[in-house]
């Protein structure tokens, strides 16, 4: 199983009133942008939570946080939340609200292609 569908659907509802959002599958996972900036997804079981640089520590403290090192090097200002620290609502909302509203502090990403330059 690449990711919980149970556990993207969750974090679908908990986004219904959200603009811009985006639903793209990514890593074997799932994940949702804002303006097309990464604000959370699901890989396997767990929650994966874009928090920021600046929260990044404060993130990390909470129950079933951890480093986000889906390449075997840590990338600050993101965090795996164990599924089993999310089964409820009012935890899942706390953090997808995380997510969303760092993603919702960046410029919107330009919808416009870059072009590669030819060799």
């Amino acid at each position: 199983m690449p990711y919980d569908d149970d556990l993207a659907n969750r974090v679908r509802a908990s986004l219904k009133d959200t603009n811009a959002v985006t639903e793209l599958r990514m890593f074997g996972g799932w994940g949702i942008t804002i303006h097309g900036n990464m604000a959370v997804g699901v890989m396997n079981d767990d929650l994966i939570v874009r928090v920021g640089p600046d929260r990044y520590e404060d993130a990390r403290a909470r129950p079933g946080a951890r480093p986000f090192d889906f390449t075997g090097r840590s990338m600050t200002g993101w965090v795996y939340v164990d599924g089993s620290a999310v089964t409820n609502t009012r935890a899942l909302n706390r953090w997808v609200r995380s997510g969303v509203d760092f993603a919702q502090s960046l410029p919107p990403k330009s919808k416009t292609a870059k072009k590669r330059r030819a060799r």
